[in-house]
């Protein structure tokens, strides 16, 4: 059998993997990694403010370092093998660029400008602009809201452009079209990045730009003229058609051939975002459950179109014919903070030792805290009178789409001491994970098992022991810590022609899974109880503080 590998590439939140898979066998042939370095020194952001932006050169540097190195790691021969490169990134991360497609920041105009560089997909600097588009779509005559769960959020492509478009006059000016993250970075490996012929990610543009073949492609020009001028003729330079990323995008260019040292005919897949991804890297199925779970989650979920394309679902981020496996609905939900959360958490006890101690203590410190915590928190019981803590602590996705809510921790006395704050912030994240899959039951769509990938999933049996106690479901992690990566690469052997079909793909390049974490009976009946707490509370923070507090910004919260 003639030899075949594929390019799976898997742009994350801190940095960019390359993972170099043989197509027939799955085996891995060659893997690295790159950190995107002016994120990491925390350029470009504000957090105070919830500005979180990414600089194109952080892209292309770390596509150029991890491909390079993937290959140099693998085999002699193989990089002369590659047939096909797919790409994930996260989303919704769009950016403004010329007509050329060029993202603006990489103009010496505006090289510094964050508002031209990539707008991350936890930026929530557009809340307001995004609570304009729900009041006008929820007015108009067609409901441009309603295949995304009815609410449209600031973590969005139409909420970000509008907001940029508004406070910035040089970019308004400069900025031709916008483009997600997943499909330029795909088109700039081929060599044509024009944004009017570019094959768009179905999934990105149906989850978080409005796109519907019922609505003829994205909203009309009058809703976006309505809701605000600078938006009139916007439409016209974007985009109608979609594509799925089974499909090619194109070969890529000489340029790119030349500076990785691989074969001029290999393919690019479309691209699409890292959650599904994914979970076809993780086998997805009907009405399983697939949870990435790393600093936030996305939950993918699959299911026919005849037994579920009718419903619409409430306070989701979207359900899209073929957005997760072509042929399929995709639908998505998720939680804007999970890993972020112990993160913050060990931030909060580390930084006082980094000015204390120095550098060099709070290093140790962190590298051991939270499996010391986890490793604590293990040993208590679960009770009925625990602390219950609230993990909206950047915001809710879903159910229900509401940025500006804040986080808190409830009945706290003076032997709380870390171990059970950090017990009651891990179960807050499990609590969010159960309000998502009640949601869907509730909406009709049943669930029947939980698939976990990703960095949390692979690293804390104790976040994931919580996690099916609270859920009362077992989990299933898949075997290969790059599902996302892995899954691309399926795209990119079905893209450029290797297997006719996804599920071909997924058979011969699967990784399985290795553990299975069973819900604890007498556990799973304490945390029921403290469910209901956890509502309750969450309903206080969102509602009943208002009416105790009348006059008071919900900016607070």
């Amino acid at each position: 059998m003639k030899e075949n590998y594929v390019i799976g590439i898997d742009f994350g939140t801190d940095s960019v993997r390359a993972l170099i898979v043989d197509a027939h066998t799955g085996s891995y042939a060659g893997t690295a990694v790159h950190e995107y370095s002016r994120w990491k020194q925390g350029e470009y952001c504000d957090a105070s403010v919830s500005q979180f932006r990414q600089h194109p050169l952080d892209y292309l540097e770390g596509l150029e370092y991890a491909v390079t190195k993937a290959l140099e790691s693998a085999p002699d021969g193989v990089r002369h093998k590659i047939r096909g490169i797919s790409i994930d990134t996260t989303g919704s991360t769009p950016v403004a660029v010329d007509k050329f497609g060029t993202p603006l920041s990489l103009l010496p105009e505006f090289a510094e400008n964050p508002n031209g560089m990539f707008i991350l997909w936890k930026d929530h600097t557009a809340n307001a602009e995004a609570e304009e588009i729900n009041r006008l779509a929820h007015s108009w005559d067609i409901d441009y809201t309603k295949y995304v769960g009815g609410i449209y959020s600031s973590e969005w492509f139409w909420a970000k452009i509008l907001h940029t478009l508004r406070t910035d006059m040089e970019v308004r000016e400069k900025a031709f079209s916008w483009v997600e993250h997943c499909d330029w970075i795909s088109a700039e490996l081929t060599g044509n990045t024009d944004p009017l012929i570019l094959k768009r990610s179905r999934c990105a543009a149906g989850h978080k730009a409005l796109w519907h073949e019922n609505f003829d492609g994205l909203p009309s020009n009058q809703f976006f003229k309505e809701l605000d001028p600078l938006l009139d003729g916007i439409r016209g330079r974007l985009f109608s058609d979609t594509y799925t990323s089974d499909e090619p995008l194109g070969t890529i260019s000489g340029e790119w051939a030349e500076k990785l040292g691989i074969p001029a005919d290999v393919v690019i897949g479309v691209g699409a975002f890292d959650a599904h991804m994914g979970a076809v890297g993780a086998l997805i199925e009907p009405y399983s459950l697939c949870k990435v779970i790393g600093t936030s989650t996305c939950d993918m979920l699959i299911a026919p179109n005849e037994e579920v394309g009718h419903l619409l679902i409430q306070g989701i981020c979207g359900q899209v014919d073929g957005s997760i496996v072509p042929g399929t609905l995709g639908m998505e939900a998720g939680q804007s903070a999970f890993g972020d959360i112990y993160a913050w958490f060990a931030k909060l006890v580390t930084e006082p030792v980094r000015s204390l101690l120095g550098e060099s203590a709070a290093k140790e410190l962190s590298e051991k805290l939270l499996p010391h915590l986890a490793e604590q928190a293990a040993l208590l019981p679960v009770t009925e009178k625990d602390i219950v803590a609230i993990d909206w602590l950047n915001g809710r996705r879903t159910p229900d789409a509401k940025h500006t809510l804040k986080g808190a921790i409830l009945g706290l006395n003076l032997a709380s001491d870390s171990p059970r704050v950090f017990k009651a912030l891990v179960e807050s994240t499990a609590f969010g994970s159960k309000s998502i899959v009640e949601r869907f039951r509730s909406e009709g769509v049943p669930i029947h098992q939980v698939i976990a990938i990703g960095g949390v999933a692979k690293k804390s049996s104790f976040v994931m022991q919580t996690l099916a106690d609270v859920l009362n479901m077992p989990i299933k992690v898949a075997t290969s810590e790059q599902a996302c990566a892995l899954g691309a690469a399926m795209f990119a052997a079905v893209a450029s022609g290797i297997f006719e079909s996804l599920q071909q793909a997924q058979e011969a390049m699967n990784s399985g899974f290795d553990a299975v974490y069973y819900p604890r009976p007498d556990q799973s009946r304490v945390y029921q109880s403290l469910y209901t707490k956890y509502l309750q509370s969450g309903k206080f923070l969102e509602n009943e503080f208002l009416q105790a507090a009348p006059g008071v910004s919900q900016e607070v919260l």
